[in-house]
């Protein structure tokens, strides 16, 4: 188990190191950047430094989600491949419908297949559509689809959405986890406190935030 928490310790170093370069280099190139729309700010009562910051979060903050959400997904990976060492990630032919040709499983355990979410924010219908051919192209080849997302949204569209996904799963015999049950799930699944680690991680880097 030591052996498994270096490994994400690792991990959460390279994806915190990848992510900060990236931040530094998009502070850099805003300096370049236009702000002749600061104007419009102003007429809303926004100051230009309350602008500059704004403009500043929400540039860096598409790094954070994105960098945060694949790096909890590969640390989820690593616990299932720490008890499964023959799971694997791999693609199934779309027998239903034309698009997409394939559907990638994130992780196959014998006859589960495994979707590993860290949050799912879409309030997109067609997502929905989406889900449902591939939960159901998943059946067809055999395996169980289960879901797993360790965030919940909290947008009100987002949760209806996420509401109708559990049903899609439930009505193939499949599985769907969120929130306390994914952390739960994947406990009793791979034999790993993913969350645990995690939080001592957390608590080494951030002590003066180390509370949730």
């Amino acid at each position: 188990m030591d052996g498994l928490k270096q490994k994400i310790k690792d991990l959460a170093e390279t994806f915190s190191s990848h992510l900060n370069k990236k931040i530094r280099q998009r502070k850099e190139d805003m300096k370049a950047d236009d702000n002749s729309h600061y104007l419009i700010y102003r007429v809303l009562g926004i100051t230009t430094k309350e602008g500059q910051l704004i403009d500043e979060y929400q540039n860096t903050g598409r790094f954070l989600y994105k960098y945060a959400g694949s790096f909890l997904e590969e640390a989820a990976t690593l616990c299932l491949n720490y008890s499964f060492p023959d799971g694997h990630k791999t693609k199934v032919e779309n027998t239903i419908g034309q698009r997409p040709k394939t559907f990638e499983i994130d992780f196959v355990n014998k006859n589960d297949a495994i979707e590993v979410k860290w949050r799912d924010a879409t309030t997109d219908g067609d997502h929905i559509t989406k889900e449902h051919t591939r939960v159901q192209v998943i059946k067809r080849h055999g395996y169980k689809p289960i879901r797993i997302m360790f965030y919940y949204p909290q947008r009100e569209q987002a949760i209806r959405i996420q509401q109708t996904l559990k049903t899609l799963y439930t009505g193939v015999e499949g599985e769907y986890y969120a929130g306390d049950d994914a952390w739960n799930f994947l406990l009793k699944y791979s034999g790993v406190d993913l969350k645990s680690i995690l939080t001592e991680i957390a608590n080494e880097r951030t002590p003066e935030n180390g509370n949730q």
